[in-house]
């Protein structure tokens, strides 16, 4: 994972330790995808609650390169399938991803009994993050 300096990364927690909404895009033949997920953010990393079956993880697999961008944020990444949401290698994430995500986890979108429903991880490997007039490349 990227390791930004000390006050960009207080920043990047600030802004996006946290539920929040980000727009992720993948490639599939060279022809880009967006979608807006919610995601949080810790340690060089976004993760986000999705389906394995997805598009997104689909697109994931053939080419794990991806482009994010946020609140006065863009970067790109590399999409990692961590797997099962309930599985025991997951649980420090998992229960991260709970207490972020609270207030819609359990509104019936997701079946966590189901082994597609996945955290994908997306490593960040560059990126700019814009703040007061500071400009933090990474």
């Amino acid at each position: 994972m990227k390791i930004l300096n000390q006050e960009a990364e207080k920043i990047m927690v600030g802004r996006f330790g946290k539920d929040t909404i980000i727009a992720l895009s993948t490639i599939e033949k060279e022809v880009p995808y967006v979608r807006y997920v919610n995601a949080y953010y810790e340690n060089g990393a976004f993760y986000i609650i999705t389906y394995a079956l997805s598009n997104k993880i689909k697109h994931i697999e053939s080419n794990p390169v991806i482009a994010i961008a946020g609140e006065w944020f863009t970067a790109h990444g590399k999409g990692i399938n961590l797997g099962y949401f309930g599985k025991k290698e997951n649980s420090a994430i998992a229960e991260k991803l709970k207490i972020a995500f609270a207030e819609w986890i359990n509104n019936g979108h997701n079946d966590f009994d189901d082994e597609n429903t996945i955290i994908l991880c997306v490593e960040l490997t560059d990126g700019l993050l814009l703040s007061h007039g500071t400009r933090y490349e990474f």
